[in-house]
């Protein structure tokens, strides 16, 4: 058995040996992931060897302009732009949907919708969509995080929640059972689902008593689902991890934490994090962006269990890509120097109470106008007490 982890991409036909073989773990903080003191061994590199599963085309050259983050807060934007994840309203556009969204529905995220009753409190953990926010809007951040204003489900965001969950559940078949028929019918369940523990989602087709746009929206969830069936086989993959919250404490005392969509280990232990989308792959020049919230994971993980992952996979169903990269500890470490830098201006604006609005296109999706004064609006009363701007603050 080939002990590499498989390279995505178009299904090599015939192919019928099973790839990670390492069984699907319970839903835990990386409690399968393999431990080790330092970064994961090489998979080898003679031509024909193990590296040469691994490497078809090169991981997507990133790095090379990254600006290094400061130590002060107001160094934060220019430090982490070119990391920056594609802003949540451009992904909703173009019908990708984002792994924070089902953290946050699950509750796992800590920092979801309104909940009736409950105080305000300082932010206490980021993850890579609410890390997105502040760098699209620090006012965004304020709205989704501290005020916690409701926001609208959208069309495309929920078919990725459920395109999601249909890829998580497959995995439940024997390896010979996962099938493109098997993965469609799958969807109306997980549809029910969805609908059962989100009942807003209800309220995308109040205005469609035949149902019809309904149907369409539903066909192009089984479109997404074939499509990945080009992309990666599942009967040669076992995850180690589906759907798994990780959570890892930094020195600094800054807390990281998110969902990762699948967790690939090979029998010699190199570990692969794997992300679904449902939209289109970016652009060349938006490549690093894209993965920033990869690398976010592959902190998450060499953190918890100082194992730096083999490869970084972006799974792109919208239009049949496959974005790779492999990390390096250098890697980690400018991201988690970068992250820090974003933290502390998160931090400076919690205490001082100043979220700036940053206009941009992206506004027009935004379901906060209301609220902002850019549009006319006025924010919330600011619910957390604020300490007065000057020397050593601001």
């Amino acid at each position: 058995m080939d002990s590499s982890i498989e390279e995505a991409g178009p299904r090599a036909g015939g192919a019928d040996e099973t790839e990670p073989v390492v069984p699907a773990g319970p839903r835990a903080s990386g409690a399968a992931l393999p431990a080790q003191a330092g970064p994961v061994p090489s998979m080898g590199g003679a031509a024909g060897g193990p590296e040469s599963d691994v490497a078809a085309g090169g991981p997507v050259a990133s790095g090379a302009g990254e600006a290094d983050a400061g130590t002060g807060a107001g160094e934060a934007d220019a430090a982490i732009s070119e990391a920056a994840p594609v802003p949540a309203a451009a992904r909703a556009a173009t019908g990708e949907a984002e792994s924070g969204a089902v953290e946050e529905a699950s509750g796992a995220g800590g920092e979801g919708a309104p909940v009736a009753g409950r105080v305000a409190v300082a932010p206490s953990s980021l993850s890579p969509s609410r890390a997105g926010d502040f760098m699209q809007c620090p006012l965004l951040y304020r709205f989704r995080v501290i005020d916690r204003l409701p926001e609208k489900p959208s069309e495309a965001a929920t078919r990725g929640t459920l395109v999601h969950a249909v890829l998580e559940r497959l995995f439940d078949a024997p390896a010979g059972e996962r099938t493109v028929p098997r993965a469609k019918a799958l969807i109306p369940g997980q549809w029910d689902r969805l609908r059962e523990s989100r009942p807003e989602v209800t309220e995308l087709f109040a205005d469609d008593p035949e149902g019809e746009r309904l149907a369409r929206w539903l066909a192009e969830a089984e479109r997404l689902v074939e499509r990945w069936f080009s992309l990666e086989d599942p009967t040669r993959l076992e995850p180690a991890e589906r759907e798994l919250f990780v959570e890892a404490e930094l020195e600094s005392g800054l807390r990281l934490r998110g969902i990762i969509d699948r967790v690939d280990v090979a029998p010699t232990g190199e570990v692969r994090i794997v992300d679904y989308k449902t939209g289109k792959a970016p652009r060349a020049e938006y490549a690093d962006g894209a993965l920033f919230q990869m690398k976010f994971y592959a902190l998450v993980v060499w953190r918890l269990k100082r194992v730096v992952p083999r490869r970084l996979q972006l799974v792109y169903l919208g239009s049949g890509d496959v974005l790779t990269y492999d990390p390096d500890l250098a890697d980690l470490e400018r991201v988690e120097r970068k992250l820090h830098a974003l933290w502390e201006a998160i931090s400076q604006a919690t205490r001082t109470g100043v979220w700036r609005p940053r206009p941009t296109k992206l506004c027009g999706w935004c379901d906060h106008q209301a609220h902002c004064p850019e549009f006319g609006g006025t924010p919330p009363p600011y619910p957390l007490p604020v300490v007065e701007s000057g020397p050593g603050v601001g």
